[in-house]
């Protein structure tokens, strides 16, 4: 499941950089994930990177992008390059 940014956010800008994935990018109004390119951290960390430094805990888990384990290690592997 891909993560989502909700309104809380407060533009810190200290999530954009700690995304292995570049999946993070300034929105609008407030920065924005990037569905297709987030794999909740899986395949580089063990804990979204996101919502570790996140001050204000506006990162949860995107119900319109509904993810196992396996497809988010599918993702990580295309988005790698090694699929």
């Amino acid at each position: 499941m891909a993560l989502i940014i909700t309104d809380e956010c407060i533009n810190c800008d200290v999530c954009e950089p700690e995304c292995p994935n570049e999946a993070i990018s300034p929105g609008d109004e407030i920065y924005e994930i990037d569905p297709g390119k987030c794999t909740e951290c899986v395949g580089h960390y063990d804990t979204p990177q996101c919502v570790e430094v996140c001050p204000v805990d506006c990162i949860p888990k995107d119900p319109d992008h509904v993810e196992s384990e396996a497809q988010l290690m599918e993702k990580y592997k295309k988005l790698t390059g090694q699929a």
